[in-house]
Parts: structure tokens; C-alpha cells; sequence
């Protein structure tokens, strides 16, 4: 008896999300270890390195999660909570300082 699943990926369509996530590993490996903090200040490629990781974590649930293909309901059940989470998140550091002076 065979089932066929309409989320299903073809494996062209695995490697091309793995070349993605590799990619973009790359990218933030070259950024963390490569760019000198005389170039690049701290606090941009800590941002640039946080919205790629964040991009990733898109990406893999996404795909391998079968999130692309679910209906619009559940990905706003899933997306509206994560984004109000990193809300907290950035407000949180951002009222660290009050706390700990970091200059």
C-alpha cells in the first residue's frame, strides 16, 4: 500500500537546501572567524551573524519540517508566537545595559 504525500522532496530538491544551509554556514563562519574586528565592528557582525542564523532556522523548518507546505493557518501559529519571542529577546538586551554598564 503506498502513500503519497503531496510534501514530499525529491532529492534535487535536498541537496538544493542543503547547498543553502552550507552556504549560509559559510557566510557566518567567514564572519565570526575570517573579519577582523578593525573592519567589521563587533555589534554589526554579531547582528549579521544572529539574522543569518535566524534565516537558517527559517530555512530548516521550512523545508525539512514540512512547515512550506501546511496550510497558512498553522505557519501563522507557528511564525506570530517565534516573532513576538524575538521581540522580547532584542528588548531584552536592549534593557540589559540598565543592569550591566557594557562600555
Amino acid at each position: 500500500m503506498s502513500q503519497e504525500h503531496g510534501s514530499a522532496m525529491a532529492p534535487k530538491d535536498i541537496w538544493r537546501v542543503f547547498w543553502v544551509l552550507l552556504a549560509i554556514t559559510a557566510v557566518e563562519f567567514i564572519i565570526a572567524l575570517a573579519i577582523p574586528e578593525s573592519f567589521m565592528a563587533k555589534p554589526i557582525k554579531n547582528f549579521i551573524y544572529v539574522a543569518l542564523t535566524i534565516l537558517k532556522a527559517f530555512y530548516i523548518v521550512a523545508y525539512f519540517m514540512h512547515l512550506k507546505f501546511e496550510r497558512i493557518n498553522l505557519i501563522y501559529t507557528i511564525l506570530v508566537p517565534t516573532i513576538f519571542i524575538i521581540g522580547v529577546i532584542a528588548a531584552l538586551m536592549n534593557e540589559s545595559s540598565y543592569w550591566f554598564d557594557l562600555r
